[in-house]
């Protein structure tokens, strides 16, 4: 119940930018559970976990993906985000931001 909630906000959050919200999986079992995507070709990728203890594996799943990414057909993630139910917002020292459902606001 909780990804799903966040993914509501989120696209809530996308369709208030004039963007969209998707969902990856490749061939190879690559699984990112939501991509922002803005009409500018601007693109974050972002993971959902409740607990904390999930957060670090999520935030290297998240930089292996974007690791791979051709940037010759796209451009890079503008960032990557992984989304909790802890209660702070912070940014780690891999860059990645980690980041409490309820700071999505608009």
């Amino acid at each position: 119940m909780f990804e799903s909630l966040c993914i509501r906000d989120l696209r809530i959050s996308a369709e208030s930018l004039d963007g969209s919200l998707y969902h990856y999986r490749d061939q190879l079992g690559v699984e990112v559970d939501a991509i922002i995507q803005l009409r500018d070709e601007r693109w974050a990728a972002v993971e959902i976990k409740l607990g904390a203890g999930e957060i670090e594996q999520a935030a290297q799943n998240l930089l292996s993906f974007s690791q791979n990414i051709d940037t010759d057909k796209t451009p890079p993630p503008s960032f990557l985000m992984v989304m909790t139910g802890i209660k702070y917002a912070f940014q780690m020292d891999n860059g990645v931001w980690v980041v409490p459902i309820g700071c999505l606001r608009n």
